[in-house]
């Protein structure tokens, strides 16, 4: 089964079944297939606006991501330890995914290299001794992006967006650093223009933004989630050079040959190189009704709910 949807000049193809190992989401322009890693350029002719590649659109749950072992880089759903369809657990209150969540093309978080933005970090008289957590490397992929504009996007779609600002999760023992921007299309993109713009007309927003990187593994048996530089998000400048900084790591890493393993460099950029012999689909366990469950889990503990005042339903504790 395949379909296809137009977004601008790029097209999604989808091949396979969905909730299917075999299920890809491809991008296409003028009927020749690219890479949403490589093709797809970082910039925009507007200065602070950048292409974004969405992944997984808010409020579902499938863990899908850009390939990056895979030829042109086809986005697909992650797969568990035991080979099974990853799927994001619903943590209450949320559902799923709370933002349009992607990645921003021709950029690499490289595992041996930090991106703080140091020289702004430096600026802003952030003590470094103090937060030792944000020298760890990147975690190996684009950089990431949480759309937060009011319309649910859709796998594959390509957004023009305004960045804002940056937070700094420590994923794992990886600095993972989650740019926030805004559709330009989106009602509020004019009154949205930095970080201090999202509390004032998103109220909530980064509280709840935080919150759930804090605790969406914990129903997988992972320990929460921490953060670097003290857990507060950081403002459009700072992010401006988080950006900067992806995008000269993936210039590099692109001029690699041989690549780094497990990385595919095919794409129009490099249409004359071959996909490694090597490149197959991992195989994987066939979807089942245990894969994912609707449920609400509840990652709260119960000192923190005695903070509340149940006597006044009639509930003792």
């Amino acid at each position: 089964m395949s379909s296809i949807t137009r977004t601008k000049s790029y097209i999604t193809a989808n091949t396979g079944e969905g909730d299917s190992i075999n299920y890809e989401v491809s991008n296409e322009i003028t009927n020749e297939v690219v890479s949403p890693f490589h093709d797809i350029p970082l910039k925009t002719p507007v200065d602070d606006i950048f292409n974004m590649v969405v992944e997984i659109p808010r409020w579902t749950n499938a863990k899908f991501e850009i390939s990056k072992a895979a030829a042109w880089n086809p986005i697909v759903q992650d797969t568990t330890s035991d080979k099974k369809l990853r799927y994001v657990k619903n943590c209450f209150p949320y559902h799923g995914y709370i933002h349009n969540y992607g990645a921003f093309p021709q950029t690499w978080e490289d595992p041996k290299k930090k991106i703080d933005g140091g020289d702004i970090i430096s600026n802003d008289k952030i003590d470094r001794k103090a937060d030792p957590e944000k020298e760890a490397g990147g975690d190996n992929d684009p950089l990431d992006v949480l759309e937060i504009g009011s319309t649910v996007a859709s796998t594959g779609q390509v957004k023009q967006v305004k960045v804002l600002g940056a937070l700094a999760l420590l994923d794992e023992g990886e600095i993972d650093w989650k740019i926030i921007a805004i559709d330009v299309k989106d009602p509020l993109h004019k009154e949205l223009n930095d970080i201090g713009d999202v509390e004032k007309y998103c109220p909530g927003l980064l509280k709840a933004t935080k919150e759930w990187f804090r605790i969406y593994k914990i129903p997988d048996g992972k320990p929460e989630n921490k953060f670097a530089l003290f857990g507060k998000p950081q403002n459009k400048r700072h992010a401006l050079k988080i950006i900067e900084d992806a995008h000269g790591y993936w210039e590099t890493l692109f001029e690699q040959r041989p690549p780094p393993e497990a990385i595919s460099l095919v794409s129009q950029k490099s249409k004359n190189e071959q996909p490694p012999e090597s490149d197959t689909q991992t195989e994987a366990k066939a979807p089942s009704s245990e894969d994912f469950n609707p449920k609400w889990y509840f990652t709260g503990s119960a000192e923190e709910e005695k903070k509340f005042n149940f006597n006044r339903y009639n509930i003792y504790v």
